[in-house]
């Protein structure tokens, strides 16, 4: 087996592994659509249900979301396999993307929602999972760019 497997493979384990504990800590520490603050007026913890994708779009586009978080995981499983041993950023961007969006995956089949709670008042409520995906689509773009 290639040290590359590992490396996505781990990497998204982690991730699905922080997402649904910190999922669940939420669920049974707070109250849907409760907002503690952390820092004043700038962060604070809210409990929301998101029926959506990120910036609240796809409303109630369930089947939808669905679909395309299977073929995304599908993807990454498909261009792992072409991904060379040294190119450790690379797995680990593809890791990042394939954790946060089977993390999701698994709220949005099992609740019928994602479960978000970091909240910085001027940017739409998000989670661990919505924080790996971006990092490792704007990793990939700038990976790729930079080829």
């Amino acid at each position: 087996m290639r040290k590359k497997y590992p490396v996505v493979f781990l990497t998204a384990i982690t991730i699905i592994i922080l997402d649904q504990l910190s999922k669940f800590l939420v669920k049974i520490n707070f109250n849907l659509n409760e907002s503690v603050p952390v820092m004043g007026e700038i962060f604070h913890l809210t409990y929301i249900h998101n029926f959506g994708a990120g910036f609240g779009i796809l409303q109630n586009q369930r089947i939808l979301l669905v679909i395309i978080s299977i073929a995304v995981a599908a993807f990454i499983f498909y261009y792992a396999k072409k991904v060379k041993e040294e190119e450790t950023l690379l797995q680990l961007l593809l890791g990042f993307v394939l954790g946060g969006t089977i993390g999701n995956l698994i709220d949005r089949i099992f609740l019928g929602y994602v479960t978000d709670f970091f909240d910085f008042m001027i940017w739409p409520v998000f989670n661990i999972a919505d924080s790996f995906v971006t990092i490792g689509i704007i990793g990939l773009v700038i990976y790729f760019w930079r080829k």
